[in-house]
């Protein structure tokens, strides 16, 4: 095995790992905010509402593979994607609602763990 370049990548990236870990609550809490922004603001939800739960869902989506919070990140891509099909085409908003919620409610539990229930 190669020796790193750089002796003391692993503990930096240890950290950075543990700084997102210190984030997901308040991501979470952000996902909460947007998904009841969408909910209050009629049916279907405005467009203003859904970008920002879009904004939300793909910035997890983004990063939390890297941070070793791979399913997370899985399981928002594939609710962002839902939510881009109702901003861009107009499908149901109706699905997205319980996959939210099941997201937080997993990511409540173990945002980390490797298996989506």
């Amino acid at each position: 095995m190669a020796t790193p370049v750089d002796p003391d990548f692993r503990a930096r990236l240890a950290a950075l790992n543990d700084k997102f870990a210190a984030t997901v609550p308040g991501t979470l809490d952000k996902i909460r905010t947007a998904l009841a922004a969408c909910l209050a603001s009629g049916e279907p939800p405005s467009q203003d509402a859904l970008h920002q739960l879009h904004e939300v869902l793909h910035g997890v989506a983004g990063s939390a593979g890297t941070f070793g919070f791979t399913v997370f990140g899985q399981e928002a891509r594939r609710i962002e994607q839902m939510v881009r099909g109702v901003l861009n085409t107009g499908e149901s908003w109706a699905p997205v609602v319980p996959e939210v919620e099941k997201l937080l409610q997993w990511a409540a539990r173990d945002a980390k763990s490797s298996q989506y229930d």
